[in-house]
């Protein structure tokens, strides 16, 4: 599996920048999982520097391509749970320059776009005539490309569904789509073949066909600021369903290493 997506610079509750996008934190998923493939980011030279830890600790597993600016967000924390989001910059548009560059040559690939214009639904169609099957992080379907705090709505293109394989939502993302309650309907008005609702430490749902499935979370942890730990999940789960895991089994897998990784953080503040 090849995972695409924007890195971006992330200022957590006023604190000093750090790096953000699912190629920051999908490292873990993709190490953990093992098997063929790569991360292949887009931001611009002058922030490179903030991702050098990435690139000590991963090494070859991350590639990051240039482009005119990054990605930036401000993120802040009124506890553990909840948070206030703004856009500081809106990053590149993979276009088929970005697809070509990256060259990824796997089955899959996954996408992780952190605004609604981060791949077009041209670039899909690009991907799927490549042969891949891709998976989609549901973030870049709801959140809008508007400078300031951050817009969500339900106004994506359709198209952006059309070559889907595999779309990933998180329980606030898709009660926007759903215009409401996420469930069997919506899946199947959605018609994207497999489908997965987060639900944080609740666990999951699991949409294939007209068949819905509830994952619980591996277990619990309170307690601990849990950004990107979507991505890890999303990563960790495209990952194991693209090395032959049944979907309940991937999603075990991802709820075990994300619980696991927030355990470490925990753990990291508490010393």
């Amino acid at each position: 599996m090849t995972v695409l997506g924007n890195l971006a610079v992330d200022v957590i509750n006023g604190g000093p920048k750090t790096p953000g996008g699912c190629a920051s934190f999908s490292g873990v998923a993709m190490a953990a999982a093992g098997g063929p493939g790569g991360i292949v980011a887009l931001a611009a030279d002058e922030d490179h520097s903030l991702y050098e830890p990435l690139l000590e600790r991963f090494g070859s597993l991350i590639r990051i391509l240039p482009a005119d600016c990054t990605s930036a967000f401000r993120l802040d924390y009124e506890d553990v749970d909840h948070r206030r989001m703004s856009v500081d910059a809106i990053g590149p548009v993979w276009s088929a320059a970005e697809v070509e560059s990256a060259d990824p040559d796997t089955t899959w690939v996954h996408l992780a776009p952190l605004l609604r214009t981060d791949f077009p639904a041209e670039t899909l169609a690009l991907l799927a005539q490549r042969g891949h099957r891709v998976a989609y992080d549901g973030q870049g379907l709801v959140r809008a490309d508007q400078l300031g705090p951050l817009v969500v709505d339900r106004h994506y293109p359709p198209e952006l569904l059309d070559h889907l394989s595999i779309l990933k939502l998180a329980e606030d993302e898709a009660v926007i789509v759903a215009d409401g309650p996420f469930d069997e309907s919506t899946a199947a008005r959605l018609a994207v073949p497999e489908i997965l609702v987060t639900y944080g430490s609740e666990g999951c749902d699991i949409y294939t066909g007209d068949t819905k499935v509830r994952v619980p979370a591996a277990w619990r942890v309170d307690g601990v600021q849990t950004t990107g730990a979507g991505d890890m999940f999303t990563t960790c789960y495209v990952a194991n369903r693209a090395a032959g895991a049944d979907p309940r089994a991937a999603a075990a897998a991802a709820s075990e290493l994300v619980a696991g990784e927030l355990e470490k953080r925990l753990g990291a503040r508490r010393n």
